[in-house]
């Protein structure tokens, strides 16, 4: 029986993950972590019976500690609380399905503990992806996209091998404004962003798709776990996301995955890798799709795009400002803070101003995100 952990367990693919264990019946989860969800923990914690639980908050442990006093469960907060989840002993395989680099220290703790990491947490790699995928052969570990367009690719090259690949071939579908201009954008309101064409994602991971800054944090992913160029990574839009991304190889052909939008088939194909298993849910009727559509992403309107490959190219720190620009602008958007147009204008303005640093370590990289935060603070 597989044993598995989980970081973010009352987010989306935290709780979808968890309905992939219990359809399956044969995985044990030891150890959970979660935000300030605690109903929804306890609920998780009932029904699935982990030793180890850690919230973020003392106050929210404490208040955890109270609703499970009845339960033989170790409850732990913080940073420290993470990564004794992250190597708990008896895990086999981490799901990290937290947001934000947050996700780094965890990840690092738990390949030095041996484990296999299924990876929804793309800031990870795309912050430390110099450090994080070297230490994994190093420690013999697996790093497993969870991400639907990732494991899209990690499927299609089953098909062949490395250094057959001409160029990955990265969907998108476009978000919310797909089509528009500009000047179509400049009253968005935080409801519109939110209205996802045919994915129910979190806050934050919606709102980036609306700016096609989400699908730059995976170009810049897909670079590490891949270890392929940023010039060889080419987004796609396809509207219906019926295909969820494709491998071009060297001869011409190209291999894609397809399938419904549904988030539990790349979590299940990470958790169970090589072997496939069923799944409940709906199936592709080609008969009823009259179409599948493709377009090229308008890389002037939605620059976001474009600042992404900028920093997956040059590397260093340049990616951590990306991704920490981005965070806090979108943070303040959803406060309502800032203008929608003012989320790719502050990417930038915080990527002009940083001296890159070639190679950084781990706290190099947490306070480049803390000089972002301050600069974007200072400005705005």
């Amino acid at each position: 029986m597989k044993k598995i952990a989980i970081l973010g367990s009352t987010g989306s693919i935290g709780t979808q993950t968890l309905e992939v264990v219990s359809n399956n019946g044969d995985m044990q989860v030891c150890a959970l972590a979660a935000g300030g969800n605690i109903s929804l923990l306890e609920e998780q914690i009932r029904k699935f019976g982990p030793r180890l639980v850690a919230v973020w908050t003392e106050d929210k442990a404490k208040e955890l500690k109270e609703k499970i006093k009845d339960l033989d469960v170790k409850v732990v907060s913080g940073m420290d609380g993470l990564l004794e989840v992250a190597a708990v002993p008896e895990s086999d395989i981490l799901v990290t399905a937290i947001v934000g680099m947050i996700g780094i220290l965890p990840t690092i703790e738990a390949i030095k503990a041996g484990k296999d990491i299924a990876l929804a947490n793309k800031e990870t790699l795309v912050t430390a992806g110099h450090i994080i995928m070297p230490l994994a052969r190093r420690h013999g570990v697996s790093i497993l996209p969870v991400d639907s367009e990732h494991s899209a690719i990690f499927q299609s090259l089953q098909g062949g091998r490395q250094k057959e690949v001409a160029k990955l071939l990265l969907t998108a579908s476009g978000g919310p404004f797909r089509g528009r201009k500009r000047k179509e954008l400049m009253n968005i309101q935080v409801e519109d962003a939110l209205k996802h064409p045919n994915w129910e994602m979190g806050r934050k991971i919606t709102i980036d798709s609306s700016t096609m800054v989400n699908k730059g944090l995976e170009v810049i992913e897909a670079k590490w776990l891949f270890d392929i160029s940023t010039e060889q990574i080419q987004v796609v839009v396809q509207p219906q996301s019926i295909i969820h991304s494709m491998v071009e190889y060297v001869d011409g052909a190209v291999i894609a995955q397809l399938g419904t939008p549904n988030m539990k088939l790349p979590i299940q194909y990470a958790l169970y890798y090589p072997e496939r298993r069923y799944l409940p849910g709906d199936r592709l009727d080609f008969k009823a799709l009259s179409q599948i559509t493709f377009e090229e992403p308008d890389m002037e309107t939605f620059y976001g795009l474009k600042l992404a490959y900028r920093a997956g190219k040059e590397g260093g720190s340049l990616p951590t400002v990306f991704n920490a620009a981005n965070e806090k602008a979108v943070s303040m958007f959803l406060e309502r803070k800032i203008q929608y147009l003012q989320i790719p204008e502050i990417i930038q303005a915080c990527m002009e101003q940083h001296k890159n640093i070639e190679s950084p370590t781990v706290d190099e990289i947490l306070n480049t995100e803390k000089e972002t935060y301050e600069f974007i603070k200072n400005r705005w």
